[in-house]
């Protein structure tokens, strides 16, 4: 198997990257999104790793990451999973606990982000796996023949990571 390069030439800017992105995120659950801005600051409460809506819907920020194949990973994507309401008061109860990790079993949570490059993520079946102090928690999916849960399971290359660069800038640029 021979090596890929690892940069890219860039189809938004132009550009030649010398090094792959080997992460992506999205900053809110996709169903942020839906509630109009001038109801956000009364309906959301929420910072970079926890978000609640309506005091009805709770949602953690977690990483599925994937492995590489013929180079150096994970490969990540950060995402929104939803929680229960009594699995994310858990989380929270524990979320300043050292040895948290060892405390808490995985939670169930569905995929709260969609992820362009794949076919529909939103609600894909979940475990969320807590991590120590610092650390996002570890996202596992279902084990299914979706395209996200095999490159989850057996791992993906270089070639395939510069195909999603292309793929989310050109999504960037619609």
């Amino acid at each position: 198997m021979g090596k890929y390069k690892v940069g890219y030439p860039c189809k938004c800017c132009g550009n030649y990257h010398d090094e792959l992105p080997m992460s992506y995120g999205s900053p809110v659950p996709d169903y942020y999104e839906e509630i109009p801005f001038e109801e956000q600051e009364r309906r959301i409460e929420m910072n970079e790793d926890v978000c609640i809506i309506d005091d009805e819907y709770f949602f953690i920020r977690g990483c599925i990451e994937l492995p590489v194949i013929d180079g150096e990973g994970p490969f990540i994507w950060d995402v929104w999973v939803s929680l229960s309401e009594t699995n994310f008061d858990k989380m929270m109860e524990y979320w300043e606990v050292e040895g948290r990790e060892k405390e808490l079993k995985p939670m169930f949570g569905w995929l709260q982000t969609s992820i362009p490059c794949y076919s529909e993520t939103l609600n894909l079946k979940t475990m969320v796996h807590t991590r120590p102090i610092g650390l996002r928690p570890s996202i596992e999916l279902e084990p299914t023949n979706h395209p996200l849960s095999l490159e989850q399971r057996e791992g993906l290359g270089f070639k395939r990571i510069k195909q999603i660069a292309e793929d989310l800038c050109n999504v960037e640029e619609k």
